[in-house]
């Protein structure tokens, strides 16, 4: 048993570092195809499309309730793996670039749903730090990537792609292989179509998976637009000569640690209350990120990134503990594959509106209309608030 949390973690993060690979070395790739700049925000979607269809596949067809999620999760890591490295082949244009993207972000459908699921049937007790370690390791995967280009940096940028498709390899044969069915796991033998919909008539569910909704409008732009940041930072200072890829990796990663960090403290505290302060933090950060986003100092400016860093994931496990705590058993590992499909479907919205903006907004105004996102999350926990809603 006490292999079963190292070996879920190890999985997780091995397998999610596919997520960002194509973000990671997205400027050689466009330079390649004489793409715009702008392709980093297609490039992103495609994955958070694909992302997408594959939940809602994986969610009708209720294969991680049926099915052994620890071999859906393997085949999927495998299927992920193969799509990744598909980027690597040469004479590949963009419209196969996107559609391989979008395949590799089906199959993490797979993988990141998944690997919560087997998490809750393993771990009913303390599964607030469980997801927080497991979140972590998403968090830690998807920044990844950048710390590869940076390491990599003398390079062809292939080496990212084939380095991550091996990790995803690893991590799916070790999870099938040391990670059996969990003992609180409840099979849906039954195919039903509307399982899907079991959830929402709860009020502690709606409550918790709102929330979660409003975290996703504000996570993955933020993710997706750090590195832009960071560059209009050195095109507006002449002097400045910050290093994109490392410093994407360590802000993105950071918040690995706040997710162990936040689900240990739910321990004590409970989720809800936690993810209720991240998601205020996190939102006051949207607000005043042109103030801080516009001055010409270095460590103001890192200083705010790396605290919109750990705030801005810090609820993501708490959110997915209460969304899991507050689902039908039978249908935990569907339920937890819906909501994540409609939140990253929010994601698509919100990183092309923000990539719309670009066009208009000077870089400093970017991210405020994020803020958004954290106010109606706000709003969909104040109604769950009441006695015997969510807890």
């Amino acid at each position: 048993m006490s292999r079963i949390l190292p070996t879920i973690v190890g999985a997780q993060f091995f397998c999610t570092s596919l997520w960002f690979a194509g973000n990671a070395v997205a400027p050689d790739i466009a330079a390649q195809l004489h793409q715009p700049p702008g392709f980093v925000a297609t490039l992103t979607s495609a994955v958070q499309l694909g992302f997408i269809t594959g939940t809602l596949t994986f969610a009708l067809l209720a294969l991680a309730d049926r099915f052994s999620p620890s071999r859906v999760f393997c085949i999927s890591a495998l299927l992920a793996a193969a799509c990744n490295l598909g980027v690597s082949l040469g004479g590949i244009g963009a419209p196969e670039l996107l559609a391989l993207r979008f395949l590799t972000g089906f199959f993490l459908a797979g993988i990141y749903p998944v690997g919560m699921k087997i998490a809750a049937d393993y771990f009913e007790a303390g599964l607030g730090k469980s997801l927080g370690f497991l979140v972590g390791a998403l968090v830690l995967g998807t920044a990844f990537p950048h710390l590869l280009k940076a390491a990599t940096a003398q390079l062809p940028w292939q080496y990212v792609t084939v380095a991550t498709s091996g990790l995803a390899v690893l991590g799916g044969v070790a999870l099938v292989l040391l990670v059996p069915d969990g003992p609180y796991r409840r099979a849906g033998q039954q195919l039903r179509l509307t399982a899907f919909l079991a959830g929402f008539r709860e009020p502690a569910f709606r409550a918790a998976a709102f929330g979660y909704f409003g975290h996703m409008w504000e996570l993955y732009t933020f993710w997706a637009f750090v590195p832009v940041l960071l560059v209009a930072y050195n095109q507006l200072h002449p002097g400045a000569v910050l290093p994109v890829p490392l410093l994407s990796f360590l802000i993105i990663g950071v918040g690995s640690l706040a997710c162990m960090g936040s689900g240990l403290l739910s321990q004590r505290l409970g989720p809800r209350p936690v993810a209720t302060a991240a998601l205020g933090l996190s939102g006051v950060c949207c607000v005043v990120s042109p103030w801080v986003l516009g001055g010409g100092s270095v460590a103001g400016l890192l200083g705010f990134l790396f605290f919109w860093g750990v705030v801005v994931v810090a609820d993501s496990p708490l959110f997915s503990t209460l969304v899991a705590q507050n689902a039908p058993a039978a249908s935990r590992g569907t339920s937890l594959t819906i909501v994540n499909c409609l939140g990253f479907a929010l994601t698509i919205a919100s990183i092309q509106l923000t990539n719309w903006l670009g066009h208009f907004l000077p870089p400093p105004y970017l991210l405020l209309p994020l803020a958004v996102g954290p106010a109606l999350g706000l709003w969909g926990l104040r109604r769950g608030s009441k006695p015997g809603v969510l807890a």
